[in-house]
């Protein structure tokens, strides 16, 4: 929860990571539409077409695709410059879905 002196603002952090979902979401959809990056995505991640839509609701799944994003420089550099975003919103949204694991 973030602070500013003595008050909470739990509303910013909604706000956070909703977008940071967002961002996932668009993430996923740029990954399906490049045949070689979804399947590297599906092997790595032990996926298969037809348990992807469950695995999407799990915790952690969307926080998942950003790592697979972030770990391919080529694969996240094409994303934001199709998505048009700046590369370190990627990191930023990494963060609001898994602090904890940063």
């Amino acid at each position: 929860m973030q602070s500013f002196g003595n008050r909470r603002f739990p509303g910013k952090i909604n706000q956070s990571r909703e977008r940071a979902e967002t961002l996932a979401i668009e993430a996923l959809g740029y990954i399906a539409g490049d045949a070689k990056a979804l399947e590297r995505f599906m092997s790595l991640s032990g996926l298969q077409p037809d348990n992807l839509r469950a695995a999407a609701a799990e915790p952690g799944f969307l926080a998942g695709v950003l790592d697979f994003l972030a770990s391919d420089e080529a694969l996240l550099l094409a994303f934001t410059a199709n998505a048009g975003r700046n590369p370190t919103e990627v990191e930023r949204a990494r963060e609001a879905l898994a602090p904890e694991a940063i």
